[in-house]
């Protein structure tokens, strides 16, 4: 039996078959279909995270054996980050490069490309919402906010910022010379840190 034989009596609510199911038909059942609301549409982020935590588990289903959601632990996500540094697009230069530390080299190298560890921070970051919400179980338990995972990104932001030439610093919220906030013009007068949010392809099997 094919999966989408295996598929087609379930319930579970697909996302695009509304179209091919609708077409050449039109009795009852179809009609009360109609009438139902449309679902409400997914935000970007809830949209990514959907994706992500989809990407994750394909990669547990392709271990051999197959490891399920209630195997994994913290081991599994950093064999996964390093799984996802093939579909990188951030030039790394090896200490041995003649642009190491240069942050714009004068001419293409054979360093390989990586994932930005910004980007796989984000990737944590909604993997383990994605883990809470699918009932992965307490906080504290939570596999992607294993201690490791954080010391693998921070040893990856290091080893980035010294082999771009770009040392990672923390920007900080800048006093307002005024005296506080202004209720009338807020925003005016504070300076807003804007977070660099990774671009969705680079974490489709997925990250950039």
């Amino acid at each position: 039996m094919s999966s989408s034989d295996q598929h087609a009596p379930t319930s579970d609510p697909p996302g695009p078959p509304s179209s091919s199911c609708n077409s050449g038909h039109h009795h009852q059942p179809e009609t009360q279909t109609q009438l139902q609301p449309q679902p409400q549409q997914l935000s970007r982020y809830e949209s990514q995270k959907r994706r992500d935590w989809n990407t994750f588990l394909q990669y547990l289903k392709s271990q051999n054996p197959p490891v399920s959601m209630s195997q994994f632990d913290y081991s599994h996500v950093l064999s996964f980050l390093k799984y996802l540094d093939q579909f990188g697009k951030t030039k790394v230069h090896h200490p041995s490069c003649v642009f190491f530390g240069q942050p714009d080299p004068p001419a293409p190298c054979t360093c390989p490309l990586r994932q930005a560890w910004g980007s796989l921070d984000a990737l944590i970051g909604r993997l383990r919402a994605a883990y809470e919400e699918h009932g992965g179980g307490s906080p504290e338990n939570n596999p992607f906010g294993n201690g490791a995972i954080r010391v693998h990104l921070r040893e990856m932001r290091e080893s980035q910022a010294r082999a771009r030439g770009i040392p990672y610093r923390k920007k900080k919220k800048r006093k307002n010379k005024a005296g506080g906030f202004n209720p009338k013009n807020p925003g005016k007068n504070d300076v807003v840190v804007k977070k660099e949010l990774p671009n969705s392809s680079s974490h489709h099997s997925t990250t950039s």
